[in-house]
């Protein structure tokens, strides 16, 4: 059988099952897993809140939790990551002992405790891990966090260092965290475990650095609030009302803040510690939001930190387009109509630096109404297109996410994912690991690369234009020295190069061109024996390439898509591939389950379940499409 033989038959599978899938109200519901972050913080927040009528919930997460705990009694926050992981094993570690179901004495429990102090203890954590220990009493509020006064929120936007220099997600946990941590408040129960003793003590060189690293950010907290004209009193107050009400005006229908896991627990915190009941109905809603993201389409139940319901939605809709069905057909229509009703109608964070133009985007989950991003808009234009060509409705909706998407390009010429023109390298000042990729939201060429793919195949927009030209600039002096682009949402240099190849292709620039060429020769010099694509996680976290040596079903058909773009012929090597792709779709082990999408580095990676269905259904229908004439 030849190649596009064996592509037309898999597609039609692919295709069968994935309709058959498909909810009633035309989205697909798959399971979005990060590590056992969630599912451990909410183990801590029903205890925390006393809640008795959730132990079938508890004892599910708690097996959940124990099954991923490694012979060496660590936690990873993905399958090859060396040894373990701190943050995660102190994570698993509280909120077993928290849970009451698991004996501080089990020997897994031992071996997690002997690896937490081996590795530094709970001083060595990360921020967000810190912040949790605070919270429950475990530890006192680090003086780093301790010296951001709760009167940043006066300060004004344009001022060189304000809360509104964070990209909103980052802003969505720290708003929480610092009420909490001005107010020096800490939440223990008569079940709360003391795991203080794993607290090492930081030496007297470290100690030094911290302090040395937070004067100039004091002093200039300092200059800042004298500048304020009220007294210390009258200040502090408004600061911690409007705190209060900046996390107030960002609850999402379902209870939830931002409509993230992770930011709703702190939330939960914060209204606590400014003297909201645990019976509260922002408390009550909070949870019941955050528990509607338990996932039971897997083995085990699991947390979701936000599900990717409208994400997986967008990218399958127009994935089955190109694989051929049409979008006259009954599921394409449902899906459709579903995200034109999840168009966002609100402004929300990202107007703070772009006021100028309407909403028009979308977002990541269902539930997100003020919170789109570039990635969820592109791929939910891609969608509509072909209706947008005849209905009205349809036309208006792709009109303002195209205006919108364009008004977003940054000064600098690329795409970020959530805000514009928000990469204050300033609040590097704060000495937090990857605090370049977690606090701000810089241009990326994942970002970049997909939207010039959608402008360019989807929209008129001349090639020569200003817009294309100040994105392939930015591409240009982006590109990796070896001819890769980082990725920063996905994992990593292979997702990155992709979208920058494919991108780059969309707006009519040659295979000849240095820059294709470069990228190209670079995939080519990773491609696995079996003739497939694998990157590790570390990757991330090392800022450079790291291979898996082993191929997974998303990234080799990454790696094939760009291969796809940039030759006329099926080369070879993109043979090769092909085959491979089509053995990972037939087998069913971990490397169909091995994280590829990318959330905090070093802390949060994600194993999207949609991912093995939309980019091998994309890939091989590029395949077939371009070269089957």
């Amino acid at each position: 059988m030849n190649t596009v033989n064996k592509i037309n038959e898999k597609l039609k599978g692919l295709i069968s099952s994935l309709l058959s899938a498909q909810s009633d109200n035309g989205a697909w519901n798959f399971c979005f897993e990060g590590s056992i972050m969630t599912d451990a913080y909410m183990i801590i927040l029903i205890r925390t809140l006393e809640i008795t009528d959730e132990e079938v919930l508890v004892n599910d997460l708690v097996e959940r939790i124990k099954s991923r705990q490694s012979p060496n009694g660590a936690w990873k926050v993905y399958p090859d990551e060396d040894k373990g992981n701190l943050s995660a094993t102190i994570e698993g570690y509280f909120s077993l002992l928290y849970s009451g179901y698991v004996a501080e004495e089990a020997s897994y429990m031992r071996k997690a405790e002997r690896f937490i102090r081996e590795n530094g203890g709970l001083a060595k954590s990360d921020w967000l891990t810190k912040m949790m220990l605070a919270l429950t009493g475990q530890i006192e509020w680090p003086s780093i966090i301790k010296i951001i006064p709760i009167e940043i929120m006066l300060l004004p936007k344009w001022s060189p260092i304000s809360i509104y220099q964070l990209v909103g997600y980052a802003r969505a946990h720290w708003i929480p965290i610092l009420i909490c941590s001005n107010l020096n408040k800490s939440f223990v129960t008569p079940q709360t475990p003391n795991i203080s003793h794993l607290q090492e003590r930081i030496s007297d060189s470290e100690n030094e650095r911290i302090l040395a690293e937070m004067q100039n950010l004091q002093l200039y907290f300092k200059n800042a609030l004298e500048k304020l004209s009220e007294s210390p009193e009258v200040l502090k107050q408004k600061a911690f009302i409007k705190a209060e009400d900046y996390i107030i005006e960002r609850i999402e229908e379902n209870g939830t803040m931002y409509s993230y896991f992770s930011a709703s627990f702190f939330m939960v915190f914060a209204l606590l510690g400014r003297g909201f009941n645990i019976k509260h109905p922002l408390i009550l809603n909070a949870f019941k939001g955050m528990k509607s993201y338990l996932c039971r389409n897997a083995d085990q139940v699991f947390i979701q930190n936000s599900p990717s319901t409208v994400w997986d939605t967008a990218l399958l809709t127009a994935a089955l387009q190109q694989a051929g069905v049409p979008h006259q057909h009954a599921s394409i229509m449902k899906a459709n109509n579903y995200l034109f009703s999840r168009q966002h109608q609100k402004y929300g964070d990202w107007a703070i630096k772009n006021p100028d133009v309407t909403p028009g985007g979308w977002g990541f989950s269902d539930i997100n109404t003020f919170v789109p991003d570039i990635d969820d808009t592109t791929a939910a234009l891609r969608a509509i297109t072909p209706l947008a060509r005849t209905e009205n409705h349809f036309k208006e909706a792709w009109d303002s996410g195209v205006e919108w998407v364009l008004s977003m390009q940054n000064d600098d010429g690329g795409w970020s994912a959530f805000e514009k023109n928000t990469d204050n390298y300033l609040l590097s000042l704060l000495p937090f690991k990857y605090e370049d990729r977690v606090l701000f939201d810089p241009s990326t060429a994942d970002l970049t690369g997909r939207t010039l793919y959608f402008l360019g195949e989807y929209t008129t927009i001349p090639q020569e234009s200003e817009i294309f030209q100040k994105a392939k600039d930015w591409l240009q002096h982006n590109q990796e020295a070896n001819g890769s682009w980082y990725g920063r949402w996905g994992n990593c240099y292979i997702y990155g190069t992709w979208a920058a190849i494919t991108g780059l292709k969309a707006i009519g620039v040659s295979n000849h061109d240095p820059r294709i060429s470069r990228a190209v020769k670079w995939l080519l010099s990773i491609q696995n024996e079996d003739g497939g694509w694998g990157e590790s996680c570390a990757s991330d976290i090392n800022k450079r390439y790291i291979p898996l040596h082993q191929s997974t079903p998303s990234q080799t058909a990454w790696a094939l898509d760009a291969l796809i773009s940039a030759s006329e012929t099926p080369t070879p090597k993109i043979e090769l591939g092909i085959q491979a792709l089509l053995s990972l779709l037939e087998a069913d082990d971990w490397r169909s389950t091995y994280p590829t999408g990318a959330g905090i580095p070093g802390g949060y990676y994600i194993h999207y379940h949609s991912y093995k269905y939309i980019w091998p259904l994309q890939a091989l229908s590029h395949y077939k499409n371009k070269y089957d004439r």
